[in-house]
C-alpha cells in the first residue's frame, strides 16, 4: 500500500506541474503519467494474484468491494468522456460506419481466439461437437472488448486528448464494448436457454441509447467533480442493486447492467454550462473549460490512477499450478458477484454438460502455456487491426494505425467475461491461457500507448507547423498511399 501511495503522489505531482515552460519538460511530464498508470496497473495485477492467498476466505468480501470501486471509477471516467462527446445528428450515417468498424474490431479477435482454442488447444475428436463451440465461443469472447476506461485515461495522460486518434478511439471503444455486452446475451442463451432477464438487459440498453440521443447535452445539472463522483456512485450502486435483486429471482441468470453504458449516456445528456456559438469552428470545445481547471484535472488524475489499481486487482487469480480454481471454491469469483450465484451457475453448468470439453483437458506444462499465451496475445491484437484499413479520407495512415493499436488494451470487461465462463464450469488450460493473455495485454498497455504517441508525433508536428489541427478530405486522401 505504501508503494501504491507513493506512485499516486507522483501522479498528482505530475498534474500540479502540468504547465511546462518548454516542450521537453512537457513530454517528460506526460511520459511520467503514462509510466505511473502502467506501474499502478502492474501493482494491481500483482495484488490480484497475491491477496487471495494472503487473505483467504475474507478475500470474498474484499473482492466484492474492489468490484464496486472499479465500477465507480469507470463510471466517473465514462461520465467525463460522454460529457465531451458530441453527435452530429445530420451525419448519422457516419456513426453507422463507425459501429461497423467497431463490430469488426470486437468480432475478429473473438473469432481468431475461438478458432485457436478449438483447432490448436482441443483434440480433433471434439471439433465437430456443439458443446465444444458453445464453451469456446463464450470463453473466447474475453478477447473482444477494449478497456475503454484504461484506454481513455492512458491517451489523456499521453497528451493526446485533442487528437483525431482520441476522438475516433472514443467512438470505436464505446461501440466495441457495447457490441461485446450485446453479444453476451445470445452467448448466455447458449448456456442457459431463453431467459426473460436477458431480454430486460437488451431493452434497458436500448432505452438508455434512445434517451442519450434525444436529450443530448440538455440535462442541466451540476458538472463539477464532486457531483460527477456522486453520479458515478449512484450509477454503480443502482447497477449493483439491480444485480443483487435479480439474484433473488434466479441466481443462474442475473440482470447485470455494465456501468460503462449508463455512465457514458449520462455524460452525453449533461448540458454544457453555456450554449455553443453557431458558426464557431471551435464550438465543440466551448464547454471544456469547466472540467479543465487544475482542481478538476487533479481529481481526474487521482480517479484514473486508482482505477488502474482496481482494474489490475480485478483479474482472476491463477493458483495451484496451471489450473484456475473452480467457481465452487475460489473466493476470487466474488469479483463477479454473489458467491452463491457462482455456485448455482456451476450446478446448472454441470446439469447441461457445460465445461465437459474444456475442463476435461489435461494440464499443460508452463512452457507450453507460455507459448500459447504469446501466440494468443498476438492473434487477438491482430484482430483489432481492421480500423487501420478504414478512414482513408479522414486521417493519415499513421493515425489510422494508431487507432487500431489504441484498441489493444484489455481490462475489466474481458476479465468479467472470463469470470462468467468460469462460473458456468468452463475451465482447463484454455481459461488459464486466456487469463494470462489478458494479463499480458494489461502489462503491455503503457507500451501500446507510447507506440501510439510515437506513431502520430510526425502528424501532430505537421499540423502544428501548418497552424491547424484539421485537414480537409482531399489533403487526407493525398497523404495516404
Amino acid at each position: 500500500m505504501h508503494t501504491i501511495g507513493r506512485v499516486l503522489l507522483n501522479a498528482v505531482d505530475a498534474v500540479r506541474s502540468d504547465t511546462p515552460t518548454h516542450a521537453k519538460a512537457g513530454v517528460q511530464i506526460i511520459m511520467g503519467k503514462v509510466a505511473t498508470y502502467s506501474t499502478l496497473l502492474i501493482l494491481g495485477l500483482v495484488g490480484s494474484q497475491w491477496l487471495p492467498g494472503v487473505l483467504g476466505a475474507p478475500y470474498a468480501a474484499a473482492a466484492d468491494t474492489i468490484r464496486v470501486l472499479t465500477m465507480i471509477g469507470l463510471s466517473f471516467i465514462m461520465i467525463r468522456v460522454g460529457y465531451e462527446f458530441d453527435i452530429d445528428k445530420s451525419n448519422l450515417r457516419q456513426y453507422g460506419w463507425d459501429y461497423l468498424v467497431a463490430f469488426t474490431a470486437a468480432s475478429f479477435p473473438w473469432i481468431f481466439v475461438t478458432l485457436y482454442f478449438v483447432f490448436v488447444l482441443l483434440p480433433p475428436d471434439t471439433w465437430g461437437q456443439l458443446q465444444t463451440w458453445k464453451e469456446t465461443l463464450l470463453a473466447g469472447r474475453f478477447a473482444a472488448p477494449t478497456s475503454a476506461g484504461v484506454l481513455f485515461s492512458m491517451l489523456a495522460a499521453a497528451g493526446l486528448g485533442a487528437t483525431w486518434v482520441f476522438k475516433k478511439a472514443r467512438i470505436l471503444a464505446i461501440f466495441d464494448d457495447l457490441d461485446t455486452v450485446l453479444l453476451m446475451v445470445p452467448l448466455k442463451m447458449l448456456m442457459v436457454g431463453l431467459a426473460w432477464q436477458l431480454g430486460v438487459i437488451v431493452a434497458m440498453m436500448a432505452m438508455m441509447l434512445l434517451l442519450a440521443f434525444v436529450f443530448m447535452h440538455q440535462l442541466r445539472i451540476p458538472t463539477g467533480w464532486r457531483w460527477v463522483m456522486l453520479y458515478a456512485v449512484v450509477i454503480a450502486l443502482v447497477s449493483e442493486l439491480i444485480y443483487k435483486s435479480s439474484l433473488l429471482i434466479d441466481e443462474s441468470v442475473p440482470i447485470h447492467i455494465e456501468v460503462l453504458l449508463p455512465a457514458f449516456m449520462l455524460g452525453c445528456m449533461l448540458a454544457y454550462p453555456r450554449k455553443q456559438g453557431t458558426g464557431d469552428e471551435h464550438a465543440d470545445h466551448a464547454h471544456a473549460h469547466d472540467i479543465e481547471t487544475p482542481g478538476e484535472r487533479r481529481v481526474s488524475t487521482i480517479v484514473a490512477a486508482l482505477f488502474m489499481v482496481f482494474v489490475g486487482l480485478s483479474m482472476p487469480a491463477v493458483l495451484g499450478g496451471a489450473e484456475i480454481h473452480t467457481p465452487g471454491n475460489d473466493p476470487a469469483l466474488a469479483i463477479a458477484g454473489n458467491p452463491s450465484a457462482a455456485q448455482t451457475a456451476k450446478v446448472l453448468g454441470e446439469e447441461q454438460g457445460i465445461g465437459t470439453i474444456t475442463a476435461g483437458q489435461p494440464p499443460l506444462p508452463w512452457s507450453a502455456i507460455a507459448f500459447h499465451v504469446l501466440i494468443l496475445t498476438i492473434i487477438s491484437n491482430v484482430g483489432k487491426m481492421f480500423p487501420a484499413l478504414c478512414y482513408r479520407r479522414e486521417a493519415h495512415w499513421r493515425e489510422r494505425l494508431a487507432v487500431a493499436i489504441g484498441m489493444f488494451p484489455r481490462g475489466e470487461v474481458g476479465a468479467g467475461v472470463l469470470v462468467v465462463s468460469l462460473s458456468y464450469g468452463i475451465g482447463g488450460p484454455i481459461v488459464t491461457i486466456a487469463m494470462l493473455s489478458l494479463a499480458l495485454n494489461l502489462l503491455l498497455t503503457g507500451f501500446f500507448i507510447l507506440l501510439v504517441k510515437r506513431l502520430i508525433a510526425p502528424v501532430i508536428d505537421t499540423n502544428r507547423n501548418q497552424g491547424t489541427g484539421k485537414r480537409d478530405r482531399s489533403e487526407c486522401h493525398s497523404l495516404n498511399p
